[in-house]
């Protein structure tokens, strides 16, 4: 008796080919699940391109190495730092706040990942170093229209350095991100730069 012949199994449907923003956001999630999941020294664009369901060469034209697809991934995963700008109505407290969100934003992202950034920034788009300074700035501007801080202080440098101080303690070891050491920054090294001292108030003669 004849064998009865094998019958393939029917194929599923065909995927759907992905472009544009679907391609994109696939290709992001996978490097976020990639970095997270083998660290940021372990991964390879051929194990993001692997896990995305997508061409090594679609990825490339996008991102040219692995820290900018990183970084792209970890913006994609937890937003940027200019989405919602403090406006408590006291430069102390706005200040505090983006401190504060800088750590949180390290400590989701994990800091293997962000120490991983930080020894490849020269592979990283210079605009990365704007966004700290731009929030800074507004958050000066704001405290200049309340009479708080002399406008001419608003400088670049000036506005660039809580980012460049919470990535010196990055970058040291055992760097400190407490609570205390926050407002030490903010305290004792920016606010005596920009604030406007206000002086005894005058005694009226009669």
């Amino acid at each position: 008796m004849a064998a009865a012949p094998k019958t393939q199994a029917s194929p599923g449907p065909p995927r759907a080919r992905r472009r544009g923003q679907a391609l994109e956001d696939a290709i992001l999630q996978a490097a976020w699940e990639e970095a997270r999941s083998a660290g940021y020294d372990k991964l390879t664009m051929d194990a993001v391109a692997t896990r995305a369901g997508a061409a090594r060469s679609v990825i490339y034209r996008r991102w040219p190495n692995r820290a900018t697809l990183v970084r792209a991934a970890v913006r994609h995963r937890l937003g940027s730092l200019t989405d919602d700008v403090p406006d408590t109505g006291e430069l102390r407290e706005d200040l505090l706040s983006v401190l504060r969100r800088l750590r949180e934003y390290c400590e989701q992202a994990g800091f293997d990942i962000i120490h991983g950034l930080l020894r490849e920034l020269s592979d990283i788009p210079r605009d990365v170093f704007a966004v700290t300074p731009e929030v800074v700035t507004v958050i000066l501007q704001h405290a200049a229209g309340r009479g708080e801080v002399h406008p001419e202080r608003i400088t670049p440098r000036i506005t660039a350095l809580p980012g460049n101080l919470i990535r010196h303690e990055l970058l040291i070891p055992h760097g400190d991100l407490s609570d205390a050491a926050l407002a030490g920054i903010v305290d004792e090294i920016f606010l005596p730069l920009v604030q406007v001292r206000r002086g005894p108030a005058r005694k009226v003669k009669a």
